[in-house]
């Protein structure tokens, strides 16, 4: 193994846990993943091995395994299958990322170059298909039933995908279809990482339906927050270049607020030229930069990040049902650690 194909250091986001011993016991096993992922895209074909390392090498949060990993304590968490399972979701994740930035023509993932940009679109595209064939030989050996949330959690991924391109029907609420396209694109898979954490450590049915449900509002919490990063970190810290999506004109929730201001007629004469500046050309870097201070400093902002604290507070009331102890408590910290980062 090269040493740009080593497994990454562990990036995922810091998760306050109270309990050192179950912080202990996430930390040891969040690396037994890393490494079983980084054997997992390993290819004996040369290109395809190097494309494949791309984003597994530049890391990344790994909220998926972890929230997989987190949902298993709540049986035996020791399990086997466990790492198998949180390996699934990430490369399910990973795969998800190669397609998705080809459609973006997103210039950097993490930090590095996005795979297409190196390689091509072609390339990106079919790693991607090569990185969901490997999630789905794993998925195999954990059993029909994990079989089927796989497939069912990548048709959702691909009709989320659809729809954001395709955008709401006539007459359809932009914003409610929106945090449908978030629900499918993103929560889903982290719902289908709690739910087959709770499931392959063991715990009983009905605390792995609380732990799916949890995932499900968690994940779109997580989404709304990236709408804010967008806009009000630095790329350096968000690993993308600030005001991406409203260069390839993908929806987000704070344009969504700012429109629908205007269709109810409360907006005011800046946010109509805010609005003409993100329907006009943004191939410009200063005006997309202008265009991104702009909605800095708009409300709609701080709207974004409330509506992003609303789904991360249902999240953690999903969790009633739980005993209380350490998992809950984590759960709850990680519902609340995915939208601060934020503020």
């Amino acid at each position: 193994m090269s040493l740009s194909h080593q497994p990454a250091a562990s990036s995922a986001m810091a998760i306050p846990l109270s309990d050192p011993a179950l912080a202990a016991r996430l930390a040891e096993r969040m690396a037994v993943v890393e490494q079983s992922l980084a054997d997992a895209v390993a290819n004996a074909d040369r290109l395809a091995d190097d494309v494949a390392h791309h984003l597994v090498a530049a890391g990344g949060k790994r909220l998926r395994p972890f929230l997989t990993l987190l949902a298993g304590e709540l049986g035996d968490g020791a399990r086997t299958e466990l790492v198998d399972a949180a390996v699934v979701v990430e490369l399910t994740h990973l795969a998800s990322l190669y397609h998705d930035d080809v459609m973006d023509s997103a210039p950097l993932r993490r930090g590095a170059p996005s795979v297409h940009s190196v390689w091509g679109n072609s390339v990106a595209i079919l790693v991607g298909d090569l990185l969901f064939a490997r999630a789905s030989a794993r998925v195999a050996g954990l059993g029909p039933e994990a079989v089927r949330l796989q497939a069912e959690t990548f048709e959702r991924l691909c009709l989320g995908q659809l729809h954001e391109t395709t955008g709401p029907a006539e007459g359809e609420d932009p914003a409610q279809h929106y945090l449908q396209v978030l629900a499918d694109k993103t929560a889903s898979l982290l719902a289908t990482s709690a739910r087959l954490g709770a499931m392959f450590g063991g715990a009983p049915a009905e605390q792995v339906e609380v732990v799916a449900a949890y995932g499900e509002k968690v994940g779109v919490a997580f989404q709304i927050a990236d709408d804010v990063l967008d806009l009000a970190s630095t790329g350096s810290e968000s690993g993308k270049t600030p005001g991406t999506d409203l260069r390839e004109r993908v929806p987000t929730m704070p344009v969504l607020l700012l429109r629908q201001r205007l269709a109810r007629g409360e907006g005011d004469a800046d946010d109509a030229a805010l609005v003409a500046a993100l329907d006009g050309d943004l191939s410009s870097d200063a005006v997309l930069a202008d265009v991104v201070e702009r909605l800095r400093a708009h409300e709609v902002l701080t709207q974004t990040r409330e509506l992003a604290a609303r789904f991360a507070r249902e999240a953690a009331a999903e969790l009633a049902p739980l005993p209380h102890g350490p998992v809950r408590e984590a759960l709850e910290s990680f519902a609340t650690a995915l939208t601060d980062r934020a503020s």
